[in-house]
């Protein structure tokens, strides 16, 4: 698989045009065509852990980053453009495109370097940790570029269509380039972490289930009591039908994902649990079952919160709706993601970017069950990308038609209305 991932050539005409800088990227994208595309390579988290062996080879991962980041830039850059245009003229959508720009001028700096220089491999791995810190901020940024949308134009059910479409691919594409970053950077930094010596990069080849979730339970925890001065306990059980059911489950996986899809779930029971018990002299627990099979591990979290409508659930995973505040940015430029109601969609990608899932199950006036799905094995662990082709491009063409099935609503949509602004 390395020698054909080197052996591909992907600078073609549109990636240089794109590179050339913010003020002719309008113009290439007019003179490529829509459908112009190059497929990323979809990587198996077997892969990843072999660049991190101890044979790890610095000059093998250089030379496949240096050709696979610049496809999955570009093709995302270009389905950028296929937004409404004011939504791209925001302020923030357009400081988040100024950092794809300059982040794929940064790498392509790297393209024709020799490889067996090592000051070439050194200034590479600088100019990726200076790649992922300009991209820190993009989520929250990004996020406030849908606000200032919606504050100026309002919403319509096309435009919301198509930002859920696009971000949900645009936020993947995020997290794929962020992996690869990191295990560069964390292998081939000359540095080991000492708190996690065994860790292949991000990756921990032997990762003990319940140990992640212990560890964001009591972050979680940690809120609840500053915020409710309590908290609901945790329970947790494993079931192992693979190698005795009283056997720990262990998982090659990327603890800090992991971490992620937890800790906003044991957030979001934590609230739930509280606020649901509020006169309650003591709070049901938070209950974890952890069971590995052959095929997947499932992790199932329940609360007694008091569940949510069938009819919301949906809108959990939706990135334009939130029921808190609008957070302030401010001029430091960091800003958590509370408010933003992006937790649950973005856990959802994190389950699924190794071919999992992440789903809710709830009970109106009893509480909810949250479950992730992951791979049993590495071999089935590989990357969930998306694709930039005709069908992806069609997707931001296609006008709605009226829904052929009834459907009660007490707020009916109006098409000719949505046409209009769309």
């Amino acid at each position: 698989m390395i020698n054909h991932v080197l052996q591909r050539q992907i600078c073609p005409f549109s990636i240089r045009d794109i590179c050339l800088g913010p003020q002719c990227c309008a113009s290439v994208m007019s003179r490529t065509t829509p459908c112009m595309f190059i497929l990323s390579i979809v990587v198996p988290c077997r892969f990843l852990i072999c660049l991190g062996s101890t044979n790890a080879c610095e000059k093998t991962s250089f030379m496949f980053l240096r050709q696979e980041l610049p496809v999955r830039l570009s093709n995302i850059m270009k389905e950028i453009n296929l937004l409404p245009d004011r939504l791209l003229s925001t302020p923030s959508v357009q400081l988040v495109q100024s950092w794809y720009i300059q982040s794929l001028l940064d790498i392509l700096e790297f393209y024709t370097k020799n490889a067996d220089d090592h000051t070439v491999l050194s200034g590479f791995t600088d100019a990726l940790i200076t790649i992922r810190n300009r991209h820190n901020d993009v989520v929250p940024t990004m996020a406030q570029g849908v606000i200032e949308y919606k504050e100026s134009f309002g919403e319509d059910h096309m435009t919301s269509q198509n930002v859920q479409y696009f971000l949900d691919r645009f936020y993947m594409s995020r997290i794929s380039i962020r992996m690869l970053i990191n295990q560069h950077t964390l292998i081939f930094d000359g540095r080991t972490n000492p708190a996690h010596p065994k860790h292949i990069g991000g990756i921990d080849p032997n990762c003990k289930v319940v140990d992640v979730i212990r560890d964001a339970y009591e972050s979680a925890k940690l809120l609840c009591d500053q915020y409710y001065m309590d908290s609901p306990a945790l329970e947790t059980d494993e079931h192992n039908a693979v190698n005795g059911s009283k056997q720990p489950v262990y998982i090659v996986y990327v603890p800090s994902h992991l971490y992620h899809m937890l800790f906003e779930l044991f957030k979001n029971a934590m609230r739930a649990t509280v606020e649901s018990h509020e006169s309650s002299p003591r709070l049901p627990s938070i209950k974890v079952r952890v069971a590995l099979g052959g095929e997947d591990v499932t992790i199932k979290m329940s609360d007694k919160g008091g569940g949510v409508p069938l009819s919301k659930i949906d809108r959990l995973f939706s990135y334009m709706y939130t029921t808190a505040p609008t957070p302030n940015l401010g001029s430091s430029g960091g800003a958590p993601l509370a408010g933003f109601g992006y937790g649950l969609p973005i856990s959802r990608l994190y389950a699924k970017y190794f071919q999992g899932d992440l789903q809710l199950y709830s009970m109106e006036g009893y509480g909810t069950d949250a479950v992730i799905y992951l791979k049993a094995l590495s071999k089935d662990s590989v990357e969930r990308l998306p694709v930039y082709n005709k069908s992806a491009w069609r997707h931001y063409q296609h006008i709605q038609e009226a829904d052929d099935w009834c459907v009660p609503s007490s707020d009916p949509k109006n098409m000719a209305v949505d046409k209009v602004q769309q």
